[in-house]
């Protein structure tokens, strides 16, 4: 055994390996109250938030034995949590597991049987669970990392709710450096997780400073030279004229600044107006002009904090977009604007760069050549200044910068993958290279080296982004933090933004601690969480029962006066039933003069709600669940925790055709209006192919419309929307519903499930393969696949020219001569076919 280093004392345990963890007094005062109550630890960046949850997850184990689980939000965390509980924990071999999505569900469900301790990723814990391929019933404590996650429809909320009700005993421990600064947020984190117990510690507590470095904060104020002033003025006349419409409208806004958060608020609350039946013309037109200004006002921001290359780039897009044949409205216009094409001509022909590239130069260059083994990391908020942030540094002698971004790819501009993340931090760590230029995707979530300096390309006015950013210095040693800010400009708000934020998060949290420690708060907290469960519990079986009954009596009445007695097996599902699609048609009225905005709600008087007969108890349901299968990429809708939550036994896998099957018969495509609207009009995701394939593969297709807006709210016309439903109905013999919102569709599926399943007898397979096509249907799936040709044009082109290749050869002008082919989509064609490829 290894002597322990003078001064220093170690935690002594007999789950923990002697010497391997350091003992702070801090640590064990957090601890103190975390073992028995939900408690959520708001710690400073590198003070030891892993050991926190260390020692809670030991002391649960040692007391109730079983398993304890900690989640974290990425598959390089895991790994890095998983190799320090590995290293110190006094536990058999095989004992701690790491899980992430490479691992395949067979093994994982393996090894959850093994193992003591698992560090995962919440998506698949939370796939796990849906597919019940794991219980969390033995499991003693869950550690949510980064708790400030546990809102919304993330991961950690469904995990949570989960194993409170499913645990013998359970304990959460949710653990974050910045939970955030706004009241509604941090409660939303506390009801998620049932917090009863808050600490917050920050560098300036008595038992905190001997562990803190210093971090000194230096602010470097930069002026705007004239030649992009010049520029920013041209985008601003652009930018004031969309303003004075949105006030002609009825929106007006402030023209001096324009919050982001502002924008984002008008465009949805114009979106929301556009649902309601009586929108006025004026506000389809504030929509268009809103994206205009939208995307100028982002033009004003790179010019202001970025610099001249960044707002060429986005220029020269919106520009060549603009000339092609799918370009919006809005980018058209823009580019025709006599100010836009000013503001394009002075950004290419200005020598001036930004003052933030040379400062970034300067500031690089004098801490290596002082410190020349310093780490640094420059934070920018996008690409396409890190790249040219990195050209910049490559100038300068013993600089040896690398560009680190994250995983998505766009045009011209390739993602890293996970792998490649990894290899360039570990040559970080090594100092093969001495200077990262980072966006977001370093701030949380990696385990990045603690550095000498960070550097600011442009302050944010996320109060945790600036947090997480700054914590990657000052870990071991005093750290530099540096902020570039350009003086009359956006920076300046966002600087005072962020450290308002701060103060104010500090403020709320410290209130937060004093309320629960003195006992009401935690009290309040518990019991209302505990009641807001149960009353919503209450109110989705009463939605539900209330459902089914009104469903059975009103379907079995029109039935019976439809039927002879002689089919009474029949399903109303079946696709051969004219009888149920006449008296869809019937309950709705005419479809042709019916408001699309009216077709659900009519709808959903018959079908909205579930069906129960009322003789099935709890038992019943419990001896024989029901079954759905689910396409893997219906996990994120929400639908199938609904769907877990009413009892029904899930099943996930890559379905080829469908998203729900509830029975060797019956599967169903789900679809939110935008998707409806969007698959109507996109050829790659032709609604009608899809539908095909579902009615050739089971006997009883359905399609689920999902969302409480108006269908007309998109760019199709009434009558278009009203075609295709009558189409879908009628000549494709699938069965369309409707539902508001995700629960509304998981009650009824599991309507549709019941029916199958208790009543029809039926099993549930995934059988379901995409119906070899014809040569015919081939043709006309590739023609029809191209924009503005639908199915019927594609018929008709075939049978006038005989084949795909004479088609294509054809001129503009023999194209047109047929019945329904126009210039614009004879040009389509052409495109399509003669462009070059270009990824």
């Amino acid at each position: 055994m290894s002597e322990e280093p003078v001064g220093k004392q170690y935690i002594k345990h007999p789950l923990i390996l002697e010497n391997s963890v350091e003992q702070r007094l801090y640590q064990l005062n957090i601890v103190s109250g975390c073992t028995m109550k939900h408690s959520l630890v708001v710690l400073p960046t590198s003070l030891g938030k892993t050991v926190v949850a260390l020692l809670v997850m030991v002391m649960r184990l040692e007391k109730f034995g079983g398993k304890v689980l900690l989640l974290s939000p990425t598959k390089p965390l895991v790994e890095q949590h998983f190799d320090f509980f590995s290293r110190v924990m006094k536990l058999p071999e095989g004992q701690v597991k790491a899980f992430t999505g490479s691992i395949t569900p067979e093994k994982r469900r393996e090894m959850w049987q093994e193992a003591s301790v698992i560090i995962a990723t919440p998506q698949v814990i939370e796939n796990d669970l849906i597919n019940s391929r794991i219980s969390l019933k033995d499991v003693s404590c869950v550690v949510f990392d980064e708790a400030h996650r546990s809102v919304g429809n993330y991961a950690y909320t469904y995990i949570a709710e989960k194993y409170v009700n499913a645990s013998d005993f359970p304990l959460i421990l949710g653990i974050t450096a910045s939970p955030g600064s706004e009241k509604e947020k941090i409660d939303e984190v506390c009801t998620a997780l049932s917090i009863e117990n808050v600490v917050v510690k920050t560098e300036e507590d008595a038992d905190i400073k001997p562990y803190v470095h210093k971090k000194e904060l230096e602010w470097m104020t930069l002026e705007l030279p004239k030649e992009l002033i010049e520029i920013r003025e041209a985008l601003k006349k652009v930018l004031n004229e969309r303003l004075d419409k949105m006030a002609e409208y009825g929106y007006p806004l402030e023209q001096k600044f324009l919050a982001k958060r502002d924008l984002l608020a008008l465009q949805s609350q114009l979106m929301a107006e556009l649902k309601r039946d009586s929108a006025d013309p004026s506000v389809y037109q504030a929509v268009s002009v809103m994206a205009e200004i939208m995307k100028i006002e982002h033009a004003v921001e790179l010019i202001e904090t970025q610099g001249t290359k960044p707002l060429l780039a986005y220029l020269k897009k919106m520009d060549e977009e603009a000339g092609t044949s799918g370009a919006s409205k809005a980018v058209k216009r823009l580019a025709a604007d006599l100010y836009f094409r000013q503001a394009l001509h002075l950004t290419e022909k200005c020598g001036v760069e930004h003052p933030k590239f040379y400062a970034v130069q300067t500031m690089v260059g004098e801490q290596l050549s002082k410190y020349p083994d310093s780490k640094i990391i420059v934070f920018t908020n996008f690409r396409e200044t890190a790249n040219i942030v990195k050209e910049a540094l490559s100038e300068i002698p013993d600089v040896r910068p690398i560009r680190f971004v994250g995983q998505g790819s766009r045009k011209n501009d390739k993602g890293l993958t996970q792998k490649q993340q990894t290899e360039i931090i570990e040559q970080f760590r090594a100092g093969v290279y001495n200077v990262l230029i980072a966006t977001s995707v370093a701030e949380e979530g990696l385990d990045i080296p603690s550095t000498d300096m960070v550097l600011f390309y442009e302050p944010v006015p996320s109060e945790i982004r600036s947090i997480q950013r700054k914590g990657r210095t000052g870990r071991f040693q005093t750290g530099r933090v540096i902020m570039l800010i350009t003086k009359g400009t956006r920076d300046e708000a966002y600087r005072w933004s962020s450290q308002n934020k701060e103060r104010r998060m500090l403020s709320e949290m410290k209130n937060l601690q004093k309320n629960y420690s003195s006992g009401a708060a935690g009290a309040t907290a518990t019991v209302t969480a505990a009641a807001s469960s149960k009353g919503v519990e209450n109110e989705t079986q009463k939605t539900f029962t209330d459902f089914e009954k009104e469903f059975k009596s009103k379907y079995e009445h029109k039935r019976s006066e439809m039927s002879d007695g002689s089919d009474d097996s029949k399903s109303f599902f079946d696709s051969d039933s004219q009888s149920e699609s006449e008296y869809i048609l019937e309950s709705t009225a005419d479809l042709a003069s019916v408001s699309i905005s009216e077709i659900p709600a009519a709808r959903s008087s018959i079908f909205s709600e579930s069906f129960n007969d009322g003789e099935e108890t709890e038992t019943e349901l419990k001896e024989a669940p029901l079954k759905i299968l689910a396409d893997t990429r219906e996990i994120k809708s929400g639908v199938l925790k609904c769907l877990d939550s009413h009892g029904i036994e899930l099943k996930t896998t890559r379905l080829e055709v469908a998203d729900y099957v509830v029975s060797d018969d019956m599967a169903v495509e789900r679809k939110t209006i935008a998707d409806f609207n969007a698959s109507l009009i996109d050829g790659k995701r032709n609604l009608f192919s899809q539908l095909l394939d579902l009615s050739k593969t089971y006997k009883k297709p359905v399609l689920i419309i999902e969302g409480d807006e108006n269908l007309a709210s998109g760019q199709m016309h009434e009558n278009s929307i009203r075609g295709a439903l009558l189409s879908i109905e009628i000549d494709f013999g699938v069965s369309i519903f409707y539902t508001k919102s995700e629960e509304e569709t998981a009650l009824l599926l599991k309507m549709m499930a019941k029916k199958e399943q208790t009543d029809g007898k039926k099993t549930v397979n995934p059988h379901g393969k995409k119906p070899a096509k014809t040569t015919h249907e081939q043709q006309e799936y590739i023609l029809s696949s191209i924009s503005g040709v639908g199915p019927n044009a594609a018929q008709l082109l075939l049978h006038e020219f005989g084949s795909l290749n004479n088609i294509f050869n054809a001129s503009e002008e023999d194209l047109c001569r047929v019945k329904g082919i126009g210039k614009v989509t004879a040009k389509r064609i052409h495109e399509v076919m003669k462009a070059e490829y270009k990824k």
